[in-house]
């Protein structure tokens, strides 16, 4: 039987995802084709906004008339935050959250036996562990993504999260080294550590996130460890240094802003001040020089107002971001900020989103420009167009050089030459 997957959301997804995929494969299942009816469609859900809910409902109905007669399979972050609207949508045969990801192999093969709907969201416990969901490999990628940790303790006021993933809890030291040294063995140069509040790694161990880089740094094979999202208050002045002895971790940051004002960051309980934000980043470019910080930044958020949006704003082109994933506060029932005075129109929203995407593209040109002239190793990862190949830096640059021989999955020297909008040129030396 053919099976076929479908990821929206972050990181941690995509990981979850190709552990499903690898154990429906291992059960005898084989992967649709580009073009070939799939008899199975899973599609993993994120549910950090409405739409991504909306998203998931669209991928799931898209897929069914594609591939008729399919078993339908919803599971991920919507179920579990919302089970009763994900029981509700009926065009799912089978509906599972984000705990016993082991149990969709037995799932299809019950609904296939039965015919019978199948509603299996399970709800986070207090003191649960870690589920352990070992990869091999990241389908398509050249870069693997390793998740170490699930759950967040912090319930920010407008996320939905904490009660989609549960509370913290970490993988094993001994088995990120395993997993680490496995992606090694399989030709994957670099692993990027994942997971939903990645500095709180160990929380539940006695352990911290530098042992967890440490090991990775260390597994054979690898060349480039890289830190997925992180809260910025986490990293310490001894965090930093620690950090900073690790050859193979690669000098990009990428810091949950979500506001540059202190008021909105006091509504969204959020654990820093903007004061401390400018401090931590200092910080890291002293460590890590030409690192590059990147960050997500939120507008609109409830009680919002110009001036906090103006602070928000100037605030952003002070830090002079890599680069800003921009959106615009989604209202989530079950959050505390779904209740919030001063909800601030989507047409205003709109507005503040094209003001702060214009800054951050500026402030990232300007980081793209500090580039040129500076020889960097580059992992290539796709062939762009014929004979170009794009990779990126260890600051996360990324960079188009002509060859005429493949470049992917190699890590090269280049000479860059150019800044462009949305990348850079290079040369290869």
């Amino acid at each position: 039987m053919n099976v076929k997957f479908i990821t929206l959301g972050c990181k941690v997804n995509q990981v979850e995802s190709e552990a499903m995929r690898e154990a429906l494969l291992a059960g005898g299942f084989q992967e649709a084709a580009e073009g070939q009816t799939a008899d199975v469609v899973v599609v993993n859900s994120c549910t950090v906004t409405a739409v991504s809910d909306q998203k998931a409902r669209q991928a799931l109905r898209r897929e069914k008339k594609r591939n008729p007669g399919a078993v339908a399979v919803l599971t991920g972050c919507w179920p579990q935050a919302f089970p009763q609207e994900a029981e509700d949508f009926l065009e799912a045969d089978i509906v599972l959250g984000t705990t016993r990801r082991a149990a969709l192999l037995p799932k299809i093969l019950e609904y296939l036996s039965t015919k019978q709907r199948i509603v299996d969201i399970a709800p986070h416990e207090k003191g649960e562990k870690f589920e352990t969901l070992t990869i091999s490999a990241m389908h398509g990628r050249t870069r693997a993504f390793l998740k170490i940790e699930d759950g967040c303790d912090r319930f920010c006021s407008y996320c939905i999260i904490p009660y989609a993933r549960g509370r913290v809890r970490s993988k094993p030291l001994e088995d990120i080294k395993a997993e680490a040294a496995l992606l090694g063995d399989h030709g994957y140069r670099e692993v990027v550590l994942t997971g939903i509040n990645l500095p709180a790694y160990g929380k539940d161990l006695g352990l911290h996130l530098c042992d967890a880089v440490e090991a990775a740094c260390a597994a054979p094979g690898i060349a480039r460890v890289r830190l997925g999202s992180l809260e910025p208050e986490q990293l310490t002045p001894e965090v930093i240094a620690r950090m900073a002895k690790q050859e193979k971790l690669c000098p990009q940051f990428h810091l949950s802003l979500q506001s540059g004002c202190d008021a909105t960051l006091k509504r969204m309980n959020r654990h820093y001040t903007t004061a401390e934000y400018r401090q931590i980043v200092h910080n890291l470019r002293q460590a890590f020089p030409n690192c590059a910080i990147t960050t997500d930044i939120m507008v609109g958020f409830a009680g919002e107002t110009e001036e906090e949006f103006a602070a928000s704003l100037a605030f952003a082109k002070e830090i002079a971001f890599a680069k800003v994933h921009v959106f615009a506060y989604s209202r989530r029932p079950g959050t505390r900020a779904y209740d919030m005075p001063g909800q601030v129109a989507n047409k205003v929203k709109e507005d503040r989103s094209r003001q702060m995407i214009a800054a951050s593209l500026a402030t990232q040109r300007d980081f793209f420009a500090a580039q040129v002239g500076r020889v960097e190793e580059v992992l290539f990862e796709q062939e762009r167009e014929k004979n170009v190949y794009e990779g990126y830096t260890r600051n996360y640059t990324p960079v188009r050089a002509a060859s005429a021989t493949p470049l992917q999955g190699q890590v090269l020297p280049v000479e860059i030459t150019q800044a462009l909008e949305d990348c850079c040129l290079g040369r290869l030396v």
